[in-house]
C-alpha cells in the first residue's frame, strides 16, 4: 500500500493498513458501488442525486444512520468526520471513542480503522463519501481508501482556510497534492476515485468567482497529478439565476482549464448560511436547492434539513431532507423554468470574474501550488470571512437588490475596470440588508437574508418562488 499511494504514513499506521493488491481487488469487486458511476448516471439523466450530510462517534451507531437514511433514496451518504481526526488528533480521537463516543462531532474512522470502515461502506447499497475538513487528511484518505470507500472531499485551500488559524498554505496544498497523486496512480490501476472540491468554503456571503476560482484552481493541481474524477462543488448563495449560472460555469470553466479526460460533475450545497427557523419556510428553501440544482445541471445536491437551525439534525429530518432536496429536482418541477437572458448575463460575468483570478496564477509559468501561495500572500485571491492568518480577507462582499452577491469592495483581486463598474452599479441604491452608514449591520443583515425573507414570507409578502417562472 505504502508503494503505491506513497502518502508518507506514519510507520505504525500503514503497518496496520492492507497491502496494495488486496485494497485493489476489494475496490475492483463486481457490483461494488462507486461514487464515480453514480455521477455518471446522473449526468446522463440530467438529474442530480442527493447526497445528505452525517456522521456520529459509535460504530453501530453510524452504521444504524446510514441504514435508516438510505430509505430516503440518496444516491450517495455521507461519512462526516469528527474534528480531532480532521486535525490529526488521532489519540485524542480513540480516547474519546473509549469514553464517550456521543461526544465526538463525527465518525473518528482512523481510530475506528479499515476493517469497521468495510462494514460501513458494505451495509448500504449505495457509495459513500467521506467528508471532513483535514488541511492533512493523507492518513484518513488511506484508512477510507482501504475502508472501500470511493469518493473524498477536500483540497488544500478549501479545506484549510475556512477551518484552521495557521496552517501554512504551503504544508496543505503539498499534503493534498500527494493525496491526488495517489489518485492518479490508482486511476492507473483501474480504480477511479471522485475528488469532491469544497467550494463552499467560509460559507458565508461567498461570491461565485471566488469560489469557483478558488475549486478550478484545486481542480488544475489535481488533475496534473492524475486525478481523473472531478466534482466542482458550489454552494447555494440564495439568489436563484445567480446560483443556475454559477452551476452552469463550472462546466464551460472546466472544459477551458481542465484536459477533457477528467470528467467534471458540478455539486450544489444546499443553502450552507443562517438557516431559516421554521419547518414550512426551511423545508421549502431545501426544496428550491433541488429545483436550482436540477436547472443548473448539477450532478449532485448536499442537502440540508429543516433543523439546521437549533444544531445537529435527527435521521428523521435528515430523511426529510433527502426526500424534500429530491422532490425539488424531480421531474414533477419540471415546467418550473428561470429566466435564461438573466442566467446568461449572470454566467457572462461569474466566467470572467473567474478568468481574472485565475488565469494570472496560471500564467505565473512556475508552480502552481507555490503560485497559489504567492497569490494569496499578495491579496490577488482571497477568501472573505476566513478563519485562517493566510487569507488577507479583504473582499467586503454584500448582496444587490435581488439578493445577489456582489463586491462591494474587491480588496486586492485584480478585476478589470468593467468587472468593477459592474459590481459597483448593481449595489447602487444598498441592497436587502441595507442600514445606511452602518456597514457592519448591513453585512449582519445580508448574512441573515433568509430569516428576513422568511418573517416576509409568512406574512405573506414574499415567496421563495418569485424567481422563477412556470411553462
Amino acid at each position: 500500500m505504502v508503494d503505491l499511494l506513497d502518502l508518507g504514513l506514519d510507520d505504525r499506521l500503514a503497518g496496520e493498513l492492507p497491502g496494495e493488491e488486496e485494497i485493489l481487488g476489494h475496490l475492483g469487486t463486481p457490483g461494488r458501488p462507486h461514487a464515480a458511476d453514480v455521477l455518471r448516471a446522473a449526468e446522463a439523466a440530467g438529474r442530480p442525486v442527493v447526497q445528505p450530510r452525517c456522521g456520529v462517534g459509535g460504530h453501530e451507531e453510524m452504521l444504524g444512520l446510514l441504514r435508516a437514511l438510505e430509505a430516503a433514496g440518496p444516491g450517495i451518504l455521507s461519512v462526516t468526520i469528527d474534528s480531532h481526526t480532521r486535525l490529526r488528533g488521532f489519540d485524542a480521537a480513540a480516547e474519546l471513542l473509549r469514553r464517550a463516543p456521543s461526544d465526538l462531532n463525527g465518525y473518528p474512522m482512523v481510530a475506528h480503522g479499515w476493517r469497521r470502515g468495510r462494514e460501513l461502506a458494505a451495509s448500504v447499497g449505495v457509495p459513500l463519501e467521506v467528508r471532513h475538513g483535514s488541511p492533512d487528511a493523507r492518513e484518513l484518505f488511506a484508512v477510507s481508501l482501504a475502508s472501500g470507500i470511493t469518493s473524498f472531499e477536500g483540497g488544500g485551500v478549501g479545506y484549510n482556510l475556512p477551518y484552521s488559524k495557521d496552517v501554512p498554505l504551503e504544508v496543505s496544498l503539498r499534503a493534498w497534492q500527494r493525496v491526488d497523486a495517489a489518485c492518479g496512480r490508482l486511476a492507473e490501476a483501474g480504480v477511479v476515485v471522485d475528488r469532491e472540491l469544497f467550494g463552499t468554503l467560509t460559507a458565508v456571503l461567498m461570491p461565485p468567482s471566488i469560489s469557483l476560482a478558488v475549486t478550478l484552481l484545486e481542480a488544475v493541481a489535481a488533475a496534473r497529478e492524475g486525478v481523473r474524477c472531478l466534482s466542482i462543488a458550489y454552494a447555494q448563495g440564495g439568489e436563484p439565476h445567480q446560483d443556475v449560472a454559477a452551476l452552469r460555469a463550472i462546466r464551460v470553466l472546466a472544459r477551458r482549464y481542465l484536459d477533457e479526460k477528467v470528467e467534471v460533475y458540478p455539486v450544489l450545497h444546499e443553502f450552507m448560511g443562517v438557516f431559516p427557523r421554521t419547518p414550512d419556510y426551511g423545508g421549502a428553501l431545501i426544496l428550491c436547492g433541488g429545483l436550482v440544482a436540477r436547472l443548473g445541471g448539477a450532478a449532485k445536491v448536499v442537502s440540508k434539513t429543516v433543523q439546521e437551525a437549533y444544531g445537529i439534525p435527527d435521521s428523521a429530518a435528515n430523511a426529510a431532507g433527502i426526500r424534500a432536496a429530491a422532490l425539488g429536482a424531480s421531474e414533477l418541477l419540471d415546467f418550473v423554468l428561470i429566466d435564461e437572458d438573466r442566467v446568461a448575463e449572470e454566467r457572462h460575468w461569474i466566467e470572467r470574474e473567474v478568468a481574472e483570478l485565475v488565469d494570472p496564477v496560471l500564467g505565473d509559468g512556475g508552480d502552481l501550488l507555490a503560485a497559489i501561495v504567492a497569490a494569496f500572500r499578495a491579496g490577488r485571491l482571497d477568501v472573505p470571512f476566513s478563519a485562517s492568518v493566510h487569507a488577507r480577507s479583504n473582499v467586503v462582499p454584500r448582496r444587490d437588490r435581488d439578493g445577489a452577491i456582489r463586491y462591494a469592495d474587491p480588496g486586492d483581486l485584480p478585476f478589470s475596470p468593467d468587472v468593477l463598474r459592474r459590481n459597483a452599479r448593481l449595489l447602487e441604491g444598498g441592497g436587502p440588508g441595507d442600514t445606511g452608514p452602518d456597514l457592519f449591520g448591513a453585512i449582519t443583515a445580508d448574512i441573515d437574508y433568509f430569516l428576513d425573507r422568511e418573517r416576509r414570507s409568512l406574512a405573506g409578502r414574499d415567496p421563495l418562488t418569485d424567481r422563477f417562472r412556470m411553462r
